[in-house]
């Protein structure tokens, strides 16, 4: 595995998601029920940037269709969307959250 750093853990609050931008990839880095995950930030429907969606009840809104998603797997829970978002690792060592793109 190669580890990409992504930043400092206190820089994603509880319950939050944000957009990163490494790699050549748009990575959505979230940290919902305790733990953080890493998944691709664009939803399959139509390509919206999950990170300007919502975080609620642990699950991922695409801000443009409604699409829901497990942070965990990536599947859809709730369509339009109908195939799930890339999902990668993720660590936090130090204080700083790497992720395996």
């Amino acid at each position: 595995m190669a580890f990409t750093k992504i930043g400092p853990a206190s820089d994603f609050l509880f319950d939050r998601m944000a957009g990163v931008e490494t790699s050549g990839r748009d990575v959505l880095v979230a940290r919902a029920n305790g733990r953080f995950y890493a998944l691709g930030n664009r939803c399959t429907h139509e390509g919206c940037r999950l990170s300007n969606g919502r975080l609620r009840d642990g699950k991922i809104r695409c801000p443009c269709h409604g699409s829901v998603f497990d942070p965990l797997t990536g599947k859809v829970l709730q369509g339009p969307a109908e195939r799930p978002v890339p999902v990668y690792h993720i660590k936090v060592e130090n204080g700083q959250i790497w992720v395996d793109l």
